[in-house]
């Protein structure tokens, strides 16, 4: 019958609950598509290193769902009870042990080790008595990992200088000590090498000969002297470009004198062999580039004296051409030489290095590293030992935090949140380690969630976290501000906002927006307006500082200079009568406008309060609208993505759990809260006024007759119209008297 899951609904999810012992052995029958997680690293959780290590067999730095199950199965596979598992422990009970399999094999070796700790009578044993064991077992001569140091040679000094010139040549790798060493695949490598480079020393004796020596002289100016002809060539066909083919012109040259020269700089090197002309032979001694003289001169002894029997100081095109087919197959051995750090070395290095017998040596070294591999056996149960330990205690706190997410979701502290920040007052439990913010706040940022990175300092080290603010405001959450961090071995860093991904909290938060950043644009308009103010009357400061500086030394003119700045000064203290009634005209108007709408507004009567939260609706419906669907879009995956893990789900952080990941300050029950010394004291004046504006729109309703129209029986003041010949007359009166007004101003 297949196995009876049971499941809990959290995060949006239904997650699986591992709560038995049967559940772990049956955990391959589970369709991977419930799984919450499918992979995570080994390294920036909060976990066994050591622990994940055993369990990343490809050692690739994550852990996948088929190495988990893997782990589950080697797990039961030896212990008698999978139940084991769950009841975990520091401790392994050697009754615990399968009975088959390597069950025996693991008991006898647990058993040898309690012995040598004088506990041969223990019922379990522990991870110290295990990492002793260790310790003791690597340092051996033999250690099972296959992996031979100098040491292991022994008292064989020509197998002890193998292995360490294999080390110089391919490179070592660490064995269970700890000490460098080579493995039977660095060890085939450098025998194969020495031995390709032996056949092709022997190629060369029979294709070569005495001609090696010819072959490279040849090799060493081949290109420099094929260029040199080349360039003759071309000055045969054209004799202008000879001049052009020289050198480099004379200004390159020129500068060349500025510097200290070398025969063996790059600017010398690289010009031509010999000046260049039609037809002209290449010089092998005086009159050559003093570069490369002493390889022509080498050329010329090693080569042209002995395969064409001249003793010439020049050499023409023919004579290098019938050269290079002299040593054309010597040139074509020398061509295919090994590559490698040995490809150096003579026919004679090489049997110093290894002996004269290389089959016999090869054999010796891999003698040395099965005898050592023949060890592993007993290394090996002791590290299963450590490996089924280590599994019982961590195992099921892995599945809780990789299967299902029951640790997190149930506020036991889950294996990818780094710790607490506490800023801004307020805590925030969703932090995760982070290797690169820029690169993390690109997934991230799908999670809707309102994320500050922070860089976290306690002394030289350094880390960077990302935290979840899922609770409070984010009135004062800036890149810049402080606070403190405690990771979860209690140490406390300082924390520092590097970066900000802003999204809504809460829809009180969004209630409240619309109004904050209201103000904060009054705010920012009215400290504008009065840096300009202030801008400006600096201004006239300085203009009235200069003048009254300089007013000894430049008196004014009576009666000419004086006159225009003072009729410019009576014109601007002036008041235009146009300008007054302008004005009276728009405060009219706007005070019009202001009584209808208020008219309007009262004329409501009891619907007043409906229309109130209509207007508040109107303000802040669309913030709450924008932040309810960003909150139920608000998940963990999209964090935990970017941090390396594979999210099955999308696991939601709705707002009650939110607000249990980020907390606000309160005061603790039972405070006796005293009064602040320091708080702001309105005074009498803020309650005149208040009473004042209510007393005025009390009148005012009072005058207009809305009053009446709430409480019948209130009479009102207003005057009776006028007749209409009156109010007729009252635009003719007023028009008489502006130009009185004037006239009077005028006078």
């Amino acid at each position: 019958m297949a196995h009876a899951w049971q499941f809990f609904r959290a995060g949006g999810v239904d997650q699986v609950v591992i709560a038995s012992g049967a559940d772990i052995a049956h955990l391959h029958e589970l369709d991977q598509k419930l799984w919450v997680g499918l992979a995570c690293p080994t390294r920036g959780i909060h976990f066994d290193t050591r622990t994940l290590d055993l369990i990343d067999t490809d050692h690739d730095g994550r852990i996948r769902a088929p190495e988990l199950l893997a782990a589950c199965r080697w797990a039961c596979e030896r212990l008698k009870d999978p139940e084991q598992l769950i009841r975990g422990g520091d401790r392994l009970a050697l009754d615990a042990l399968a009975e088959a399999g390597e069950g025996p094999a693991m008991r006898a070796e647990a058993r040898r080790t309690l012995e040598r700790h004088g506990h041969a009578e223990a019922p379990d044993i522990g991870l110290d008595e295990i990492a002793e064991r260790q310790k003791h077992l690597a340092a051996e001569r033999f250690n099972g990992d296959g992996i031979v140091t100098p040491a292991t040679a022994g008292d064989g000094a020509a197998l002890k200088a193998v292995i360490e010139q294999v080390l110089q040549a391919q490179g070592g790798v660490a064995d269970a000590s700890g000490a460098m060493g080579v493995d039977e695949t660095r060890a085939t490598a450098f025998f194969d090498a020495v031995q390709a480079l032996l056949d092709w020393h022997a190629r060369g004796e029979a294709d070569c000969g005495t001609m090696r020596p010819a072959a490279q002289a040849v090799d060493a100016v081949h290109d420099k002297v094929e260029d040199y002809f080349a360039r003759c060539r071309l000055a045969s066909y054209d004799p202008a470009a000879a001049e052009a083919l020289n050198a480099p012109p004379v200004e390159e040259l020129r500068k060349l004198a500025a510097v200290r020269l070398s025969l063996a700089t790059d600017p010398l090197q690289a010009l031509p062999l010999a000046p260049v002309g039609a037809h002209r032979p290449l010089p092998l001694g005086e009159g050559a580039n003093p570069a490369w003289q002493a390889a022509l001169q080498r050329l010329r002894t090693e080569a042209v004296q002995p395969l064409l029997g001249s003793d010439a100081a020049e050499l023409d095109e023919a004579g290098w051409q019938r050269l290079k087919a002299r040593v054309a197959p010597c040139r074509q051995w020398l061509a295919a030489r090994p590559a490698g750090p040995l490809a150096g070395l003579s026919s004679a290095d090489l049997q110093a290095l290894v002996g004269h017998d290389l089959p016999a040596m090869r054999a010796r070294l891999l003698q040395l590293m099965a005898d050592d591999k023949a060890a592993a056996p007993l290394h090996g149960h002791v590290n299963d030992l450590e490996k089924l330990l280590r599994l019982q205690r961590d195992l099921l706190v892995l599945l809780r935090n990789f299967v299902s997410f029951a640790a997190f979701y149930r506020r036991e502290g889950a294996v990818f949140q780094a710790g607490r920040l506490f800023l801004d007052g307020r805590s925030c439990d969703l932090t995760v380690n982070v290797a690169d913010a820029a690169k993390h706040a690109v997934i991230a940022g799908l999670a809707k969630a309102y994320l500050a990175y922070c860089e976290c300092t306690r002394g030289t080290q350094k880390m960077t976290i990302a935290a979840a603010f899922t609770a409070g405001d984010v009135d004062f959450l800036f890149v810049g501000r402080n606070g403190l961090f405690y990771d979860r071995e209690g140490q406390d860093w300082d924390a520092r906002i590097v970066k900000v991904i802003e999204n809504p909290i809460s829809i009180r938060q969004a209630f409240l927006s619309p109004y904050k950043k209201f103000l904060r644009m009054i705010e920012e308009q009215v400290a504008k307006r009065a840096a300009a103010s202030d801008t400006a009357a600096q201004g006239k400061l300085g203009g009235w500082a200069g003048r009254i500086a300089t007013a000894d030394k430049s008196p004014p003119v009576a009666g000419v200079a004086a006159a225009p700045a003072d009729a410019a000064a009576a014109g601007k203290g002036r008041i235009d009568v146009g300008t007054v009634a302008a004005l009276g005209v728009a405060l009219g108007s706007i005070s019009a406008v202001l009584v209808g709408v208020f008219t309007k507004f009262v004329d409501l009567g009891w619907w007043i309060p409906v229309a109130l939260a209509g207007i508040v609706l109107s303000i802040s419906g669309p913030s709450m609208l924008i932040a309810w669907l960003k909150l139920r879009q608000r998940s963990l995956g999209p964090i935990l993505d970017a941090s390396g893990w594979a999210i099955n789900g999308r696991m939601q952080l709705n707002v009650r759990l939110g607000a249990s990941l980020s907390q606000t300050a309160h005061l603790p029950p039972g405070t006796v809260r005293r009064p602040d010394p320091f708080a702001e004291r309105h005074g009498w004046g803020w309650t005149l006024g208040t009473l004042a504006l209510v007393v005025a729109l009390g009148v005012g309703a009072w005058r207009l007759g809305w009053l009446e129209r709430w409480w019948p029986g209130t009479a009102s003041a207003v005057p009776a119209a006028r007749p209409a010949s009156a109010v007729a007359a009252t635009p003719a009166a007023s028009a008489a008297v502006v130009p009185a007004a004037g006239a009077a101003s005028a006078r």
